[in-house]
This record gives C-alpha cells, sequence and structure tokens, in this order.
C-alpha cells in the first residue's frame, strides 16, 4: 500500500513544482494556487506513506523519482536541455532509487 501513496505524493510533488516554474515567482495568481494546492496534498499523500515503509526510504524515493520527473517535465514543457553533468547526475540518482528498491532491507517490500 506504501508505494502506491508516495508514487501520488511524487507526481503531484511534481506537479507543484512545475507549476512553481509556471507561476513566475508568484505574480500569476493560478499557477500559485495550483502549485500551493499540489504541494500540500503532495506532503499529505507522502504522510500516508510513512505509515507503510520508513521515512529516509519514502523521502529518498519522493526525492529521487521527483527529481527525474522533474527534469523530464522541464525538457518536454520548458525546454530546458540538460547537460551531460546533470544526466550523469540523474542516472546515478535513478541507481540509488533501483538500490534501494531491489536490495535495502529496509525498503519495506
Amino acid at each position: 500500500m506504501g508505494y502506491p501513496v508516495l508514487l501520488v505524493a511524487i507526481v503531484l510533488e511534481v506537479i507543484g513544482t512545475s507549476f512553481l516554474m509556471a507561476s513566475q515567482q508568484f505574480t500569476r495568481l493560478v499557477p500559485t494556487m495550483v502549485m500551493a494546492l499540489a504541494y500540500l496534498a503532495s506532503f499529505y499523500f507522502l504522510s500516508q506513506a510513512l505509515r507503510y515503509m520508513p521515512l529516509g526510504i519514502a523521502y529518498a524515493i519522493w526525492s529521487g523519482l521527483g527529481i527525474v520527473l522533474t527534469v523530464a517535465i522541464g525538457m518536454v514543457v520548458f525546454r530546458q536541455v540538460p547537460d551531460w553533468p546533470a544526466v550523469a547526475g540523474v542516472s546515478l540518482i535513478i541507481l540509488g532509487v533501483v538500490v534501494i528498491n531491489g536490495f535495502s532491507s529496509v525498503a519495506g517490500h
């Protein structure tokens, strides 16, 4: 049950971050409101995921996959192209999430 709830938290966090960019430093009302609601909902679902998995594992997955998805949104929506060091760093984040989920005994399998 923890992973589906955590996935919802991750998606909402990425939506919030995307609308943070669209809010143009809080100068646009609707994107700012969507951002705030998405972040609030994201933290709610993250708190619910913590009922099923340890804090460190949940946060590592939440932040790691959030970074990866945010980079993808930045590329597709905002036309931001990461350089090779950024690609390498994001690849290491993905590897870290895979190691945690595939090999850690505390990941809540």
